[in-house]
């Protein structure tokens, strides 16, 4: 039976772990621009009052997701890197820097379980590097359990999207200054519907936020229940942001809400 498990209790994950080791260091409170102002729910980021940490889905997926991010990026409320890691079980994040390395995301990437690909615009790397779909060694997951090795046999590898979670300039600075990627294959997606991200502004409608690019990695994967599952939680959490925001009731019947307890339902 394939369902989502709502959280009844909510542990910290790889991101919130790496907000609270960015805060720990931090000299002065990190004060975010054109946000909610007051009290936030530690885990969902969301004023109390429109908490949704009772509707978040976890999903065990054959895929997993490296986020590499970029300094104050995990402090920013308006993350969306956090909302993978919400979803997708193996999901790991980093703290960014051009100088040192995190000892444990080499030996991530030394997994011989994992067929990393950097998630990247084709048109700024190499042609010979830039792939559009999945090697042929690596097992197309269908949100099969990950520990069975029931999709593609044990002999193949599960997917490992290394997203890098920043700005554009600052994501063009760290895919040139990470020579620990160059190895990998350059996963190039050419997504056809614009961002319907609304919690920052783009001068592009085609530059997608960090969630929806996960989740066109699943959907890709062949992990189309996570994938779905990602862009509701991602519509739920901008509505109930977004009203907490602008001080408005919160709203627990809109087609988000519908769709994202639709896939809680065994099939």
């Amino acid at each position: 039976m394939n369902t989502i498990d709502i959280a009844s209790g909510v542990t910290p994950h790889a991101v919130a772990r790496l907000r609270a080791e960015r805060l720990a260091r931090s000299s002065k409170p990190f004060l975010a621009r054109g946000g909610m102002k007051g009290e936030r729910c530690p885990h969902c980021r969301i004023h109390p009052s429109h908490c949704i940490c009772a509707l978040r889905p976890n999903l065990p997926t054959q895929a997993g997701v490296c986020l590499l991010m970029a300094d104050i990026e995990p402090l920013k409320p308006s993350n969306t890197g956090w909302l993978i890691a919400d979803v997708v079980t193996d999901t790991w994040a980093f703290g960014w820097t051009r100088t040192e390395v995190d000892p444990a995301l080499l030996t991530l990437l030394a997994d011989p379980q994992w067929q990393p690909y950097v998630v990247f615009p084709g048109e700024f790397v190499a042609e010979g590097r830039v792939v559009h779909a999945l090697l042929p060694d690596t097992a197309p997951s269908g949100g099969s359990d990950p520990q069975s090795g029931a999709a593609g046999g044990p002999s193949r590898k599960r997917p490992l999207f290394i997203l890098l979670d920043a700005t554009w300039p600052e994501a063009r600075k760290m895919f040139r200054k990470s020579p620990y990627l160059d190895r990998f294959p350059v996963l190039s997606l050419q997504p056809e519907q614009i961002s319907r991200y609304r919690l920052r502004r783009s001068r592009r409608d085609d530059h997608f936020c960090t969630s929806e690019v996960g989740a066109l990695c699943l959907e890709l994967a062949g992990e189309t229940r996570a994938a779905q599952a990602l862009e509701a939680w991602l519509d739920v959490f901008s509505l109930h942001y977004l009203r907490a925001k602008h001080q408005l009731p919160p709203l627990w019947d809109s087609e988000a809400h519908a769709r994202l307890q639709a896939l809680g339902r065994p099939r």
